[in-house]
This record gives C-alpha cells, sequence and structure tokens, in this order.
C-alpha cells in the first residue's frame, strides 16, 4: 500500500482508537461527581473503571484469536458497535449498580478495539515503517486523553448537559468510524479449516476473571486469608490450569503455547503486566487527588494533567519517527521504562500540600516514559512474530497490560481506600461522632459537600496523602518493566508485512 493508501485505512482506525481513548478518559475525570450524584462510594468508584478493564481484559485473546481466521475489517466494526450500544446505555444509568453493569459491556467492545487496532495496523504496514505511523497513534491518545478530562468537566459543569453526556458524546466518532473503514479499509480475508477452540476461549476469561474479582473484593468484603479467598484463589487457578490442558491439545488454540516459547515475547508480557499495573493503576487516581484533597473542579482537574499528556504525545510521536528511521527500538525502551520508574517515585512523595509546578514536572516525567514504551513494546514483540500468529501474539500482549491495569486498580484502589480510611479515622479521634458523617454503605464516601469544615479538611488531606502511596507503590512495580526490557534481545524491525512477510518466512526455513 502507498503512503496515501495508508492514511487513508487508517483514518477509520485512528477515529475508533480516539473514541476508545476518550471513554477512558472523559469518565475518569467526571467520576468523582457522577459517584457522587449515583450515590455510590470508594468501592464502588473502583468497580466502575475495573469493570471495563474487565471484560476488556477477558474477551482481548479472543478478539485476537478471530482475526486471525476471520475478516479483521468485520470484527473491528463489530467491536465498535458493541462499544457505542454499551455507551449509549451506560449514559441512561439511574444506579452506579447499572452504570458498571453497563460498563462492562462497554469493556467487550473496547477488547476488541484495543486488540484489533493494532492488528490491522500489523497488516498493512511492515515492522520498520510501523513506528512512523504509531506516532500517529500516540498523537490520538494525547488528544483524547488531553481532549478528554477537558470535555468531560465541560459536561460536568454545565447545567444544560450534565455527566451522562459523557457517555453519549463519542457515539457520533463511533458511527463515523464504521462509515469510514467501510469506505477505506480492505484487508484479505484469512481462513481456516480448524475449529473454533471455544472451550479454551471459556477457560482462559474465566480464570483471570474469578482471579480480578477476588482481588478486587479481597480485603473490604472478606479478608485476605480466609474460605472465601481460598475458593476464588482455588477456582481461578484451576481454570486456568484447565486452559492450559486444553492449549497443548487442540490444533488451533487460542494462545498457541509457541508463543510462549519465544524470549522476546515472554519479556513482553512481563514488562506488559508491569506497566499496566503502573500506568493505569496510578493514573486513574489523578482525577481524585486533583478534585478531592485540592478542590479543583473537574474541568480544572483535566487542565491539570496536561503536562503529562504533551510529555507523553511528544515522546509518541517523536520515538515513533526515530524507530522508523533507525530500525532500532531497545534503547526507547529502557529509557522509557525508567522514566516511567522515576516519576512514579517522585510522585510517591506527594502530599495535599504539594507545589503544582512540582507535580506537573513528575507527570511531565512520567507521559514522556509512558509514551517511550508503550507502543514500541507491542512493536519489539509484533516483530519476532509469524504472520501467521500476528492476531494471536498482538492480543496476547494487549491482554496481558490489561490484566495489569485492571489487577492494578482493584489492588491500589483497595489499598487507597484502606490508607484513606485510617489517616480519615486517625484525624477524627478528637471529633467525637464526626466518623459516621464520612462512611456511606461501609466505604468512604466521594461527596464532602454536606460534611462539617474541620471534618472536611481531614478528609481532603487524607486523600491527598494517601494517594501518594498509589504512585510509590507503582512505581515499584514498573521496575520490574525496566529490568525486563534489559533482558531483551534486539533484533532489526522487518521491511516485509503480509503476503510478501509469509514469503520471506518460508525461504528462509527452506534454507534452513
Amino acid at each position: 500500500m502507498t503512503h496515501r493508501q495508508v492514511l487513508e485505512a487508517m483514518s477509520g482506525l485512528l477515529l475508533a482508537m480516539f473514541v476508545a481513548m476518550l471513554s477512558g478518559t472523559i469518565v475518569a475525570n467526571a467520576l468523582p461527581r457522577i459517584i457522587g450524584d449515583l450515590g455510590g462510594n470508594q468501592d464502588q468508584y473502583t468497580w466502575v473503571v475495573t469493570a471495563t478493564l474487565l471484560a476488556a481484559t477477558a474477551t482481548t485473546p479472543i478478539w485476537g484469536k478471530l482475526a486471525d481466521r476471520m475478516n479483521k475489517k468485520l470484527l473491528v466494526q463489530l467491536s465498535i458497535t458493541v462499544f457505542v450500544i454499551g455507551s449509549v446505555l451506560a449514559g441512561f444509568s439511574q444506579t452506579t449498580e447499572a452504570l458498571i453493569g453497563f460498563r462492562v459491556l462497554q469493556g467487550l467492545g473496547l477488547g476488541g478495539l484495543q486488540a484489533l487496532v493494532q492488528i490491522v495496523m500489523a497488516s498493512v504496514v511492515s515492522p520498520r515503517e510501523r513506528g512512523r505511523y504509531m506516532g500517529y497513534f500516540g498523537a490520538v491518545m494525547a488528544v483524547a486523553t488531553v481532549g478528554g478530562p477537558l470535555l468531560g468537566g465541560f459536561l460536568v459543569d454545565s447545567e444544560l448537559l450534565g455527566w451522562r453526556w459523557c457517555f453519549w458524546v463519542g457515539v457520533p466518532f463511533g458511527v463515523a468510524a464504521l462509515v469510514l473503514l467501510q469506505r477505506t479499509l480492505k484487508l484479505p480475508v484469512l481462513t481456516s479449516d480448524t475449529k473454533i477452540d471455544l472451550l479454551g476461549a471459556l477457560l482462559i476469561p474465566g480464570g483471570i476473571s474469578v482471579l480480578l474479582i477476588w482481588v478486587t473484593l479481597a480485603g473490604k468484603n472478606f479478608d485476605w486469608v480466609s474460605w472465601a479467598s481460598a475458593a476464588f484463589v482455588a477456582g481461578g487457578v484451576l481454570l486456568i490450569a484447565l486452559a492450559v490442558v486444553v492449549e497443548r491439545r487442540v490444533a488451533d488454540p487460542v494462545v498457541p503455547p509457541r508463543l510462549i516459547k519465544q524470549r522476546t515475547m515472554v519479556l513482553a508480557i512481563i514488562a506488559s503486566v508491569a506497566i499496566g499495573i503502573a500506568m493505569f493503576g496510578s493514573s486513574v487516581f489523578f482525577s481524585q487527588y486533583f478534585q478531592i484533597s485540592r478542590g479543583y473542579s473537574p474541568t480544572a482537574a483535566g487542565l491539570l494533567t496536561l503536562p503529562m499528556i504533551v510529555g507523553l504525545l511528544l515522546a509518541s510521536t517523536i520515538t515513533g519517527q526515530l524507530v522508523t528511521r533507525f530500525g532500532r527500538w531497545k534503547r526507547f525502551l529502557v529509557a522509557g521504562t525508567a522514566l516511567i520508574v522515576v516519576g512514579l517515585g517522585l510522585l510517591g512523595t506527594i502530599d495535599h500540600s504539594t507545589s503544582l509546578v512540582l507535580i506537573g514536572v513528575y507527570m511531565a516525567i512520567l507521559g514522556v516514559g509512558v509514551g517511550s514504551s508503550m507502543q514500541n513494546l507491542v512493536l519489539a514483540a509484533q516483530n519476532g512474530l509469524d504472520y501467521r500468529d500476528l492476531g494471536a501474539g498482538t492480543s496476547t500482549v494487549t491482554f496481558f497490560r490489561s490484566l495489569g491495569g485492571a489487577a492494578g486498580v482493584s489492588v491500589l484502589g483497595a489499598i487507597l481506600a484502606t490508607h484513606v480510611t485510617d489517616l480519615i479515622n486517625d484525624g477524627l479521634a478528637s471529633i467525637p461522632g464526626a466518623g459516621a458523617a464520612t462512611q456511606s454503605g461501609g466505604s468512604t464516601s466521594l461527596d464532602l459537600s454536606g460534611l462539617p469544615e474541620p471534618v472536611r479538611v481531614i478528609v481532603e488531606h487524607a486523600y491527598g496523602d494517601a494517594t501518594a502511596l498509589v504512585f510509590l507503590i507503582a512505581g515499584a512495580i514498573a521496575l520490574v518493566a525496566f529490568v525486563a526490557v534489559l533482558f531483551m534481545r534486539e533484533t532489526s524491525l522487518r521491511t516485509t508485512v503480509g503476503d510478501a512477510e509469509l514469503a520471506e518466512l518460508e525461504g528462509a526455513t527452506a534454507r534452513a
């Protein structure tokens, strides 16, 4: 495909990616107000985010495997449709429980988008040239991440619109993406005579979902060391063990075992889990910090995240161009993961009174690290894949990144809720009977409007001081990604794609 044809085909993909990214950023900044209006609490705040990540994580391998044997274009359009329907329904939610349920439906579509966009991209552009186009994805990601919080803040603060439009505003973009994809994207359809591994497709997400639900509930609904914890862990491990047995025996497994034998793939998976935990598990609490602890409006909270987004945009665009020019990727991954560790470590020192200028600098460092790492990590994994395994391999890396994100939001959310409660209790020890005013349904309430002034100040300080612990833990986990990247073996990026790539691989096999 010519450069112009690739850009035309990418137009629908970029718009679809914009819709997916916008859904997360626009809602994340509005969540404190949404949960407050629906009468929710800290536990439900975390679940609104976790529900989407959980559904997306569980279904990503299935979408990826289907892409290796079905029409990729049709699958992308199907995932967009599911996502749009979930968005419309989420906007009509009357309770927090209903919102969580519709967010699950959004996650089903998101699971397809986050895997299929990368797969389709790899189907039309060679690994050597892919860095050039990944800069466009980085730019779209940055625009969605910048525009999402600002748009979400505007909608939440608007008397005429309100927070429900945070879910509805992306619907026109989704419809436009469907039209563009239908007109511009043309891909060959891969077919297979082997049966679909339905049992593996059920066991893999089932086992992961059970373990993620356990991580989310443990420590709040029951103790970490209890019969309930043992039952969840045993059930999840059993389902995963059965999935491994099934995947080793079927002719066409959802996750081919041969992928796990590749050194770069294994290290990319480890790094993806760590980056997922560090990135999703920490950034989701930024808006909570700025709104609850520092007292800023949703719009202002969105503006305060600009340093991180600008850093992400510049790093993603520049490193993408440099990767294409030099054909090397490891140096950017090493530098990027190192900056993630440094940025999160610095954010781990903040409290309720830290200078916003300092926080902005720390966020910029984190943004540059994420922009240099996230797309290049997928590229490194794709470069070592056979074309016939492109869908399964790409979705596997994406799956583990989403898995890390879902686990990170759940675990770090639980840690934050516990630490906030402890700090509030310590602060209220001298105010008899005030503790009841800060509780809603057994969890710390996010609606502070009705609290007496002394109590409100204590709660605000508690959220500001407790958030630092989340960043500190995320930074320690990100260190694992840095170590994994160091042990990756760099290979030159290939210059072929599709049928030419298959021919190159077959020729190399014949010569061997």
